[in-house]
């Protein structure tokens, strides 16, 4: 995620780690790079002309001239002036009314809108414990009600049943009225969309949004379509009086244009974005926790949240309490770590919230599809072998290759990759990946 910007803005400051002291000259020196850097990851120009006099004018101020530690005097500087730009805090959404709360999503084809609500009704299901129905008043594109309709029955949550022959405002009222003889917390409702924006789209979702009068009108956009992302949702806003945005696919944007366009451009918080494909992958957007990955400064805090959501707590203690009475973390335990962090997202969602600093000395144990490699490895093996991995020896091994269509190889990897773990467990205490993470959080600056 923003990994081209992060990458240019951090190698500016190396920079200037070797000056002993911080002077107009190379501040001045350093926001052109600064500057060049934003203009690169499709930062909106205005933008980045208040953003670089806002650094320049804390910079030149008491908090970085004269400084004996100037690179960090200046990354102080530029995370808070990041914070500031993208919103300062998350705007969480604002469900306080009379059930049920009705949470209207608009935005363009293409953007991820409809799996974004499933994605949503997920969350307010298992985290908030609210009752939520679903909806589509998608009638024009094909199969936009039955997807939503799998995507509900997947989360196991109701999604209330329409059909393209009805008109998208009657199907709304209908499910707001159901929702409330129901007793439903919360109402998603999940709007049609277009290519592009037109007068007949608008005009339907301001008509549809003046009769159910929702408590958050939620715009998705695509992070990696940029500015061409901030534009539309500047459009919707003028039409529709926004509550808030959600940007999609932040996994693969390597600029970052929009997440640090969109606040100032249209006034409107970003309240979620989108980190990968699955169903959980809809974190709350912490402006501060950004600024701090662009930075190379990671993200244990978000990581911490994201290990407490997907990890069993009964069976962390349990490893952490086989590890402190002297017992071995073997093979099975390997194999359930490596569940974990499919439950997250995958290895490169952990390890992009992971600071540049600590990422590097991590062993990079495997990608996502080696993942599914060597759970199958350690399937192979019987439960003597998972339990005491000393005993693989080579006619063991080439039996385990041959049962799980890997090579000697590889099977060879993966114990090396178990034994740099094993040494890692010792020292966090067993605590497998929640301990871990906490750990990580403690190195974080005061």
């Amino acid at each position: 995620m923003l990994e081209n910007l992060s990458t240019k803005l951090t190698g500016i400051v190396k920079t200037l780690s070797g000056n002993a002291r911080l002077t107009e000259s190379n501040i001045e020196e350093a926001l052109r790079e600064v500057r060049i850097a934003l203009l690169e990851a499709d930062v909106a120009i205005p933008v980045v002309k208040t953003f670089i006099e806002k650094v320049r004018v804390e910079a030149v101020g008491q908090k970085v001239i004269g400084s004996l530690k100037p690179d960090q005097a200046l990354i102080g500087v530029v995370n808070e002036q990041l914070t500031l730009l993208m919103g300062e805090f998350n705007n969480a959404l604002d469900l306080s009314c009379v059930p049920p709360a009705v949470i209207l999503m608009a935005g363009l084809q293409g953007a991820g809108k409809t799996t974004t609500v499933g994605k949503l009704a997920k969350r307010l299901k298992d985290i908030d414990k609210r009752k939520v129905l679903l909806v589509s008043a998608d009638v024009y594109r094909p199969a936009a009600i039955e997807q939503l309709q799998v995507l509900a029955k997947s989360i196991d949550v109701e999604c209330y049943a329409s059909d393209n022959s009805q008109k998208p405002l009657d199907i709304t009222l209908n499910a707001r009225e159901y929702a409330k003889n129901h007793y439903f917390d919360v109402l998603i409702v999940d709007t049609a969309g277009r290519l592009t924006v037109d007068e007949f789209m608008m005009t339907e979702i301001k008509q549809i949004h003046q009769a159910l009068n929702p408590v958050e009108t939620l715009f998705v956009a695509d992070a990696m379509l940029g500015q061409d992302a901030v534009n539309t949702a500047r459009a919707f806003n003028d039409a529709l009086s926004l509550t808030g945005i959600i940007l999609t696919k932040m996994d693969g944007d390597s600029r970052g244009g929009a997440a640090l366009s969109i606040r100032q451009i249209t006034g409107k918080p970003i309240k979620f974005i989108g980190v990968s494909e699955k169903i959980n992958g809809l974190e709350p957007f912490y402006p501060d926790r950004i600024a701090s990955r662009i930075l190379g400064m990671g993200d244990i805090l978000s990581l911490i949240d994201e290990v407490k959501g997907s990890v069993n707590e009964a069976e962390a203690r349990k490893l952490m309490d086989k590890v402190k009475k002297g017992k071995r973390f073997d093979l099975e335990d390997f194999k359930s770590q490596f569940e974990q962090v499919n439950n997250m997202g995958g290895l490169s969602g952990i390890m992009d919230k992971m600071p540049a600093n600590i990422a590097s000395k991590i062993p990079n144990v495997v990608g996502e599809k080696m993942i599914t490699k060597n759970v199958a490895i350690i399937n192979s093996m019987t439960i003597e072998e998972r339990r005491k991995p000393d005993i693989l020896k080579a006619s063991r091994k080439r039996r385990i290759a041959l049962g799980s269509g890997s090579t000697v190889q590889e099977v060879n990897q993966l114990l090396k990759q178990y034994e740099q773990i094993s040494d890692m467990m010792k020292k966090f205490g067993g605590g497998g990946m929640m301990k871990m993470m906490k750990g990580l959080g403690n190195l974080l600056p005061r």
